[in-house]
């Protein structure tokens, strides 16, 4: 089943919102839409990880499902829902950072988090198909549409080994090919 990015800032902007009194789950959101990575992979994070980090700083991360390297880099957006969350709940340092409330020390499930994307999009009356995967889908579309960032540039941040894997995170929208057909040569 595929999932869709959110399209619309504003959207992004209203989820933020909706989690400003949820620490955990607004860092989880923050750190899936800026960052590019797996939801498989933010949930594997202990609170050391993030411990003392500055913006600009990096962390290597192993890819769960392909294996390959790849890099958590700090923006400012990050790091800020850091340091909130850091604040809020004063978690052990060798807990997950993203931990679930069902007792010790589990992560968050990708399961859980598709669950809580779809009540985030329901909370807005979003009509689309959400899941955990959106996140990262996001980060595509928007580096895309907001900031202009190539596919080749996207396609390398993601570790994708094909083109055609990477149009299928663009999220290029039915106007926008209608839209091209307006210009002229």
């Amino acid at each position: 089943m595929k999932v869709e990015p959110f399209i619309d800032l504003k959207d992004v902007k209203s989820i933020k919102k909706l989690l400003k009194d949820n620490p955990r789950d607004r860092l989880l959101f923050i750190m899936g839409i800026n960052s590019g990575l797996r939801v498989q992979d933010l949930l594997e994070l202990k609170v050391a990880d993030v411990l003392g980090v500055k913006v600009g700083d990096r962390i290597a991360i192993r890819e769960k499902k392909t294996g390959k390297d790849n890099v958590l880099i700090f923006n400012k957006e990050i790091m800020d829902a850091i340091t909130g969350y850091l604040a809020a709940v004063s978690p052990e340092p060798y807990h997950f950072l993203f931990k679930s409330r069902k007792g010790k020390n589990y992560p968050l499930t990708t399961f859980a988090v598709t669950k809580y994307v779809k009540e985030w999009a329901a909370a807005l009356n979003l009509k689309g198909n959400f899941g955990a995967h959106t996140l990262r889908k996001t980060w595509c579309y928007q580096q895309r549409k907001t900031f202009g960032v190539s596919w080749e540039v996207i396609a390398k941040r993601l570790n994708h080994s094909s083109p055609a894997i990477t149009r299928r995170y663009l999220g290029i929208q039915e106007e926008e090919v209608e839209e091209i057909l307006m210009n002229t040569i």
